[in-house]
């Protein structure tokens, strides 16, 4: 899903929707935690292409409501089209407000896009959103998620001298936890957990992953040298992480379960 506050993305929806359908495959084991009710009204923050969205609005059903928002125009414009019956809003995490409240609120690989100075403004205002007892119900990168990709791009892009840094935020459970409860929420579930993740495309996996999610950190590099960089990071990277036929990535997640207190 798309959330681009602190580090910021291109989003290309169709190439996301062929090239990274895991990213919606894994997010169902995000719903099963929240565990929609029928009648309940959710919220989905960083919605993306709305196909997580569209689930949680089945297990509502006409009786509940589902919104979906995200920051990317891209992604809102393709969740309107694929799925004309939900509400999808063009919404930036850290400044939406709720005009009625909600019973959850769930979020799928889109908090991380979130720099740490603006996570405190998106938890409250997910807190406001909530009525009293509500959740929140979170998946998102956790501490180390993609530190080998990451490592070894940001080594290839110094050895060339550019000067690019970690974009992303992936908090641990220590670090995350007492942020929640700041804003009035108790954890009741959380998780840090490794999930390697094999990439769409067979052999061209990971020059897809870094195609789609780090823009920021080739922002400095012309078109014409991408390529070659990309192809020196599979180069440092194809011994640990590539079979033969697949790449995987390694991924950590976070994951938690929040109640907004009485």
């Amino acid at each position: 899903m798309a959330e681009d506050d602190g580090a910021r993305n291109r989003w290309n929806p169709d190439d996301y929707d062929e090239d990274h359908t895991y990213v919606t495959e894994y997010g169902a084991g995000v719903i099963d935690l929240l565990d929609p009710n029928p009648g309940e009204r959710v919220l989905d923050l960083g919605c993306g292409t709305g196909h997580l969205t569209a689930e949680i609005a089945d297990a509502v059903g006409e009786s509940g409501e589902v919104v979906g928002i995200d920051r990317a125009a891209e992604m809102v414009r393709e969740a309107r089209e694929s799925y004309p019956d939900i509400s999808f809003q063009r919404t930036d995490a850290r400044s939406f407000s709720a005009r009625e409240p909600f019973e959850a609120v769930f979020s799928n690989a889109a908090l991380h896009w979130i720099s740490d100075v603006d996570q405190n403004r998106v938890l409250a205002g997910v807190a406001d959103a909530l009525r009293p007892g509500g959740r929140f119900v979170v998946e998102m990168g956790g501490a180390g998620n993609v530190d080998r990709i990451v490592t070894a791009t940001l080594a290839e892009l110094d050895a060339r001298g550019y000067d690019a840094t970690h974009p992303w935020y992936f908090p641990s459970i220590g670090e995350y936890a007492p942020r929640l409860e700041t804003h009035g929420f108790e954890v009741r579930h959380a998780r840090l957990f490794d999930r390697p993740t094999e990439l769409d495309g067979g052999a061209d996996g990971l020059a897809n992953w870094l195609s789609m999610f780090g823009d920021s950190l080739f922002s400095d590099v012309p078109d014409d040298e991408r390529a070659a960089i990309v192809a020196a990071v599979e180069d440092r990277l194809r011994p640990d992480l590539f079979d033969g036929e697949t790449w995987t990535a390694d991924y950590r997640r976070l994951r938690f379960r929040a109640v907004r207190s009485e």
